[in-house]
């Protein structure tokens, strides 16, 4: 017997319509919100940083391959790491379906990392991904964007991750299990896998100049997670209980 609320088609057509009300709601903040980000202020990217590719050594400005914008995912592989973060792979699978569309836009689509390249092309053959995918190992990209951090940092809580200064400090009391789990299954320790953070930044090109246009973290990431879209819309919505999700090739058949 079923256990949540049942009702007749007219019954179950009058929620629906209430709920469509809600929905239209929300796309048109959404869209409100994305003139917003459209409308932010851009910052001139001064400092040069220098990235390595599988086409060879690679500038900022290189990673846009030509086009006005680019979108920097900032995936969670650090140097240490022997595997990139789950959650991370659970949002990049959805990569290569897009790049194609988003570059015939004029936008390119870049991962960026600290892993040294061979680290990330390894794990690229593995995960069977084409999309472009940079290694910033020598390059303080990743700690000026707010998504690396140093031991020292953890150690003293001086975190400034998602617009919030005063993360507190890392030590074996307040290190969460998660993380512990998370960290495992990259092959390393918590602090160090927390020592990189998941986020996204874009930038625009006006000839050779570029700024930088957004960034947002955490959370901000959701929309990303193309599985996250279908879950809300199954019956059950996300229906979770723990760390469900797996690398895609680490799932039981």
């Amino acid at each position: 017997m079923a256990t949540h609320p049942l009702a007749t088609r007219e019954q179950w057509l009058a929620a629906r319509l209430e709920l469509l009300d809600a929905e239209k709601a929300l796309t048109r903040h959404s869209d409100e919100l994305a003139r917003r980000r459209q409308a932010l202020p851009w910052v001139k990217v001064d400092k040069p940083y220098h990235f390595d590719t599988a086409d060879g050594p690679a500038t900022l400005v290189e990673l846009f391959q030509g086009r006005s914008q680019l979108l920097v995912y900032h995936f969670m592989f650090g140097p240490d790491y022997s595997a990139g973060c789950p959650s991370c792979s659970a949002i990049a699978d959805g990569f290569d379906g897009i790049v194609v569309h988003l570059a015939h836009h004029d936008v390119t689509l870049c991962a960026v990392s600290r892993a040294p390249l061979e680290k990330l092309r390894a794990y690229q053959r593995r995960m069977g991904w084409r999309f472009p995918w940079a290694s910033s190992k020598d390059s303080d990209f990743n700690f000026d964007f707010n998504v690396a951090f140093t031991q020292e940092q953890q150690r003293v809580g001086d975190i400034d991750y998602n617009y919030g200064r005063g993360e507190p400090a890392l030590d074996a009391s307040c290190i969460p299990e998660t993380m512990t789990r998370f960290a495992a299954r990259c092959g390393t320790d918590a602090p160090t896998f927390a020592r990189d953070r998941p986020g996204l930044s874009t930038f625009i090109r006006e000839g050779d100049v570029i700024y930088h246009s957004y960034s947002t973290y955490s959370r901000g990431l959701d929309a990303l997670w193309n599985m996250y879209a279908w879950l809300d819309r199954a019956p059950l919505g996300r229906n979770e209980h723990g760390l469900w999700w797996r690398r895609h090739d680490e799932y039981e058949a």
